[in-house]
């Protein structure tokens, strides 16, 4: 097969260990910064072009989008989908999983169990906002945060109200969440690959710290997760449309809980925590499906 991977870099491990896995298995591949290209949106004969030569006969494209181009990558992958090429994670389904507020909404309708949330624009009603995620401690985000930035833990009600104000200050858009003071500063990373949780961690915030993001100083370790977690993950990642994703949970008392779906998961962490060759998974998958076609987005 001819493989795409749009990636800003072919020196990232994710992107490193997917080329090697790709060509191993006999696949030619081309590493293509999405943000270089351009494109020619035509009625009969759309093109994706870079470096001036145009991007056609490719087999599979697997976007790695990151997060701060979320939005010209998903038009590029876009592009590649109105030219019939086999995309491994969807435009639609990379935009819905990156809006953060859509994405709760999506997941609380298909009946994927979340933290208690809540989300408004005006902080007339601060008291109401912190009454629905339960009182303080409570978690407040802006909705256009990553890898743990933008996130603060308020451990009283006039420290939630001061942030509140600060953040809305700012014009910024928030959510508030109930703290899940039970999983005691870690989550657990599933890595599903179709209708499969091939892989998983469990993450643990530095001392201190409620976050546990390993891009924060977070360390990840060993896990075997319950059937339930298994089914919540698969479930809240078929929610997002994606065919590949990262879905953090957290134990909660109720049960596992999904904080987040991340449609562009890296392999460093969870490849050499779990043991698993996540890339090679991948690379299954895609050789297993990609003549299949397109499968239609759930609706927005």
């Amino acid at each position: 097969m001819k493989i795409a991977i749009l990636s800003r870099s072919s020196e990232l491990y994710s992107t490193k260990r997917l080329v090697e896995t790709a060509v191993a298995r006999g696949h030619e591949v081309r590493v293509i910064n999405y943000l270089r290209c351009y494109m020619n949106i035509a009625t009969k004969r759309p093109r994706v072009i870079y470096g001036g030569d145009s991007l056609e006969d490719f087999d599979a494209v697997i976007p790695r989008i990151g997060a701060s181009n979320t939005f010209y990558g998903s038009a590029v992958v876009r592009q590649f989908e109105m030219m019939g090429v086999y995309t491994l994670n969807r435009s639609q389904a990379i935009l819905r999983s990156r809006d953060k507020l859509r994405s709760l909404q999506v997941m609380a309708e298909r009946g994927v169990p979340l933290p208690t949330t809540g989300c408004a624009h005006s902080t007339k009603d601060i008291e109401g906002l912190i009454a629905i995620a339960g009182g303080a401690p409570i978690v407040v985000k802006l909705l256009a945060g990553t890898q743990g930035i933008g996130v603060v833990l308020a451990e009283t009600k006039k420290a939630a109200e001061s942030v509140i104000e600060a953040f809305r200050g700012l014009k910024e858009h928030i959510i508030v969440q109930e703290f899940i003071k039970e999983s005691k500063g870690t989550d657990i990373r599933c890595f599903v690959i179709g209708d499969r949780v091939v892989a998983t961690m469990m993450r643990k915030g530095v001392e201190g710290e409620f976050r546990s993001n390993l891009h924060r100083g977070g360390t990840g370790y060993k896990v075997r997760i319950t059937p339930v977690e298994r089914v919540t993950a698969v479930k809240a990642a078929q929610a997002m449309g994606l065919r590949v994703a990262g879905v953090d949970i957290l134990r909660s008392a109720r049960g596992p809980v999904v904080m987040e779906v991340n449609s562009s998961p890296g392999l460093k962490g969870i490849e050499q925590t779990s043991g698993i060759n996540v890339a090679e998974q991948i690379l299954s998958y895609i050789e297993k499906n990609a003549d299949d076609g397109h499968v239609q987005d759930i609706k927005p």
